[in-house]
């Protein structure tokens, strides 16, 4: 897998009162790409961060409808995936932890 592969998977990290609570016990929240396995999510983790990863959760998110206030006509935004990064106790993600002082 090369780095632009796995800068793809990986989209965005997810900042929210719920993410701060779980970075506390070693787990991450991101947003990756809908197509991503567990292992491509773990390895693209692993390498972009250099630690080490113990498990991935993921979960689908659908979008939800909007509707024109003019027109009445409803349209989605997209589909979403999350994955939980759960890493080894003696490994941290420094992006997290800058963005909380």
């Amino acid at each position: 897998m090369d780095y632009m592969k796995e800068k793809q998977i990986l989209i965005r990290p997810v900042v929210s009162e719920k993410s701060y609570t779980l970075m506390e016990n070693g787990a991450y929240i991101f947003v990756v790409d809908v197509k991503s396995k567990k292992g491509e999510i773990k390895d693209a983790v692993e390498r972009i961060f250099n630690v080490e990863v113990r498990k991935v959760n993921t979960m689908h998110r659908k979008g939800k409808g909007v509707r024109n206030r003019r027109t009445g006509v409803t349209h989605y935004k997209p589909n979403t995936k999350r994955a939980i990064v759960t890493l080894a106790p003696d490994h941290k993600i420094e992006l997290f932890e800058e963005a909380r002082s």
